[in-house]
């Protein structure tokens, strides 16, 4: 079967006044419509051309979300060129050697800055230009590169297992792994979201993740421009707030750190009120009822007064119409999603990875539990494998990693099973992950310990702004943590004082708190905020040993005391 992916754009030629797409250009905000839209794809393939480039070349693309984006990756996919999306965020280091890996012929990035520094991290880069240069620099600018005027775009009909990206999987630990993606996986994992019916043509989405993420791309745009829905680009992580409040979404696809952030200022703004915060709990827990069919009368009658009191206020900074919003990439504290679900938000938590195109399961409007991530998709099967992990098939499984046979063949099975590395139970036709099989702590005692639910119950309290489990092959258990407290025994007595509820063998016997938080910048985050838990573990490598050193030396010195 002939596809590609940019015909769901040639879709919406017949009607030309379709705004497709806002952005902030200057000081306002501007719709841009298929007809705006159709002349700069022309324009972007007939520079494709100039510089030489056919069909299963690489253009690699390290630009901010905008219709600048959405055009290049329209230009490419329509000729059979293969878009490397790239963060624009990321170190130059990495991205020049995705570049590099991918061998692209052609390199767009956002900003002289980016150019100069990779110029200055590779000598052997492909033809560069700069979407928005600097003024006074002589780099190559994408003015330069586009023609005045181009004829109408072309979308040629192509295989369905024609590669149409390679995305650079934003690794926790080593290099980032090439993931090749066809036309047909694409495809088939916009058409299992299209069948259940959460999106609509009549939606108004707000495009906060980089579209280099796979969760962003497919959810965000691929299925927007399906249906003919609006997307709306935020200007960056600073100005969401206002962004929500003045563009009023519908939709949006989130990670929790979003929310996570959002409740926080909430707890600001109630911390000076017994009164609010009562009132708060209230709203949040009969809300919940309510909305899980558990609820007696006096939750059916006080949840509307309570949410137009409480809810409607904190709801109206997320422009007041937002009525679906679908979380992903990272696992979800179930204590954020009773809260905004009890607030009235439907908070929707999906599970998936960029080698599934890349949603395999998600939560549905009328049948959500959001401890779980839902069922999987029409058309994608999930089973348990050895040791509980989640494994899954179906047309959107990649076409492997991109020259790495080996790592392709530890992740695709001969039957085409993809091995996710999640561990997970199932019930009632929903998928519970319960954590990473590599993140899995194996202390010396035998004991065994996802340490996501750990983290979670920890980082709840506002003493612990980041935190991390330590304790492999370890006797006990170590606190990493970023936090303002310097006493350490304090801080020990809250983590446990959290963690009453666990076993009695998970415990804390030690915390090493830092105040530097851990971020993209200092490369102990990923840049879809993922802990990268090697690295943190390396850099307090000498704390963590004479942690267990010190406690250590003090056994045998009571045990000494005691003969």
């Amino acid at each position: 079967m002939a596809v590609n992916i940019a015909d769901y754009f040639k879709a919406h030629l017949a009607t030309p006044d379709l705004a497709l797409y806002r952005q902030f250009r200057g000081d306002t905000w501007a719709d841009v419509s298929v007809a705006e839209l159709a002349p700069l794809i022309g324009r972007w393939q007939s520079a494709f051309k100039t510089l030489g480039l056919v069909a299963g070349d690489r253009v690699a693309l390290c630009v901010k979300n905008s219709v600048d984006w959405i055009a290049i990756d329209l230009a490419a996919l329509g000729l059979g060129l293969v878009v490397v999306p790239l963060y624009v965020d990321d170190n130059p280091e990495n991205v020049a050697w995705c570049v590099g890996h991918a061998e692209a012929r052609s390199l767009i990035v956002e900003s002289s800055g980016m150019a100069q520094a990779l110029s200055r991290s590779s000598t052997s880069l492909p033809p560069l230009h700069v979407l928005r240069p600097d003024s006074g620099d002589d780099l190559p600018s994408v003015a330069s590169l586009l023609p005045a005027a181009a004829g109408a775009p072309v979308f040629q009909a192509l295989p369905e297992t024609t590669l149409a990206t390679i995305c650079f999987t934003s690794g926790t630990s080593g290099r980032p792994k090439g993931v090749m993606l066809s036309h047909g996986n694409i495809i088939a994992n916009v058409t299992s979201c299209q069948e259940t019916r959460m999106a609509r043509s009549d939606d108004t989405f707000l495009s906060i993740l980089p579209l280099s993420h796979m969760f962003e791309r497919t959810g965000g745009y691929y299925l927007p421009l399906s249906l003919g829905a609006k997307v709306v680009f935020s200007r960056g992580v600073a100005q969401i707030a206002e962004d929500l409040a003045a563009q009023a979404p519908t939709v949006m696809f989130a990670v929790p750190r979003i929310f996570e952030k959002f409740l926080a200022r909430i707890d600001q703004t109630l911390s000076g009120s017994a009164a609010k915060r009562w009132l708060f709990a209230q709203c949040v827990a009969r809300g919940w009822r309510v909305e899980q069919g558990g609820a007696g009368p006096l939750d059916q009658l006080a949840t509307p007064l309570l949410r137009a009191l409480v809810a409607r206020p904190i709801l109206a900074r997320l422009g007041g119409r937002l009525r679906l919003t679908v979380v992903g990439g990272a696992a979800l504290d179930p204590v954020l999603a009773r809260t905004f679900i009890g607030l009235g938000l439907r908070m929707l938590q999906g599970y998936g990875m960029t080698e599934a195109s890349p949603v395999i399961s998600v939560n549905r409007e009328d049948n959500n539990d959001p401890e779980s991530v839902g069922p999987p998709l029409p058309g994608v099967e999930v089973k348990l494998g050895p040791n509980g992990e989640l494994f899954a098939r179906g047309g959107n499984i990649m076409l492997g990693y991109w020259r790495n046979p080996e790592a392709t063949r530890a992740a695709v099975d001969a039957e085409g099973w993809l091995h996710t590395g999640d561990i997970a139970e199932m019930r009632e036709g929903r998928i519970y992950i319960r954590g990473r099989l590599k993140d899995i702590l194996v202390m010396s005692n035998g004991e065994k310990l996802p340490p996501q639910d750990v983290e979670f119950a920890l980082a709840h309290d506002p003493m612990f702004e980041q935190v991390m489990l330590v304790g492999e092959g370890r006797p006990f258990l170590t606190l990493l943590t970023v936090t303002r407290e310097t006493d350490e025994k304090l801080l020990l007595d809250r983590a446990n004082e959290l963690l009453k509820n666990f076993p009695r063998w998970v415990r804390i016997r030690k915390v090493i708190p830092t105040q530097d938080p851990w971020s993209i910048d200092n490369g102990l985050l990923t840049p879809t905020l993922k802990l990268k838990r090697p690295l943190v573990l390396a850099r307090f490598k000498d704390a963590v040993d004479k942690a267990y050193a010190d406690e250590g030396a003090a056994s045998a010195e009571a045990g000494k005391a005691r003969d």
